[in-house]
């Protein structure tokens, strides 16, 4: 038996959930499909499939093998295609995970402008705030936030994440400007509450870090809700550079403290060794290319 031809198979059966299905739509016999997925697992030594006269339903290994034998199916299809173009064009269906935020702000924008480049492209923009593992959730590229542990995975830098304390003209002039970090104890503060000691702001100077233990009437676990409630005047937020630019470009949110700013966090993007399709190659490149990069403390963030 040929083992490539049964793994497809084996994945046509389970994205039809029918084994008629399947066999209708390669064409074989339902005979045929049976036999070849009886015979994989015999060879794997392992039942990927519980059937019943009305369902099929994946085991646990049926599932992983499932996951590793699509993406092994893609890898080839892809391959197929730059050889046979002969140029590289990229084309398939490219798999992106990112932070939720990060992701809906920043990564998604850049994803689309990417597929009106490349129209033999599609994508699968999976947005969570957990670290992803690239192979068993088929996962072409993932984007990271900090440093990275050592790994087999090829990381590419894409910029920096740089957070900058601001606040709407009104309540700066209602409420007067803090000099240092730690006249914000006197501030009203509007705290993104994504994360365990989100009260505590960081800070960097001449004379070494420091912390400061904010508050205020109003906690969020959305940086999209603090925002607003910063540019409608309610406070003092802190907030990454890329989602502020528009509004520090126009003029409703001011950057204060600049002096004090903690250095940049890296953002890289992740992908495995054995994924160099043009597709991955060329949406890194131009990810890359279009990142928002840090401001310094004197200029307007961009």
């Amino acid at each position: 038996m040929d083992r490539l031809e049964a793994m497809k198979t084996f994945v046509r059966v389970v994205d039809s959930n029918s084994l008629s299905a399947a066999a209708r739509s390669l064409p074989l016999s339902l005979t045929s499909v049976s036999r070849q997925i009886a015979t994989l697992e015999q060879q794997l030594g392992t039942q990927l499939l519980q059937r019943t006269t009305r369902s099929l339903a994946l085991t646990e290994d049926g599932r992983l093998f499932y996951e590793r034998a699509r993406a092994i199916i893609g890898e080839i299809r892809e391959l197929e295609q730059a050889l046979g173009s002969g140029r590289g064009e990229p084309s398939g269906c490219l798999h992106v995970s990112a932070p939720v935020l990060m992701g809906r702000s920043l990564l998604a924008p850049l994803l689309l402008r990417f597929l009106a480049r490349h129209p033999a492209v599609s994508a699968e923009l999976l947005l969570v705030d957990r670290p992803v593992h690239l192979i068993d959730e088929n996962i072409d590229l993932a984007v990271r936030i900090g440093a990275l542990p050592d790994s087999q995975l090829i990381a590419r830098k894409l910029g920096e994440v740089h957070m900058i304390v601001c606040a709407a003209p009104a309540y700066l002039d209602a409420k007067g400007e803090p000099q240092t970090p730690d006249e914000l104890r006197d501030h009203e503060c509007l705290v993104f509450a994504g994360e365990a000691g989100s009260s505590d702001w960081h800070f960097q100077s001449p004379a070494g870090r420091s912390n400061v233990r904010v508050g205020g009437r109003l906690r969020a676990n959305s940086l999209d809700v603090v925002v607003a409630a910063a540019i409608e005047g309610a406070g003092i937020v802190r907030a990454p550079s890329w989602q502020i630019a528009g509004e520090l470009a126009a003029g409703r949110l001011i950057r204060i403290l600049a002096d004090y700013e903690r250095p940049p966090v890296p953002v890289n993007a992740l992908f495995q060794p054995a994924r160099l399709a043009p597709k991955i190659r060329l949406f890194v490149d131009f990810v890359a290319a279009q990142w928002p990069q840090r401001p310094s403390a004197g200029e307007p963030v961009k």
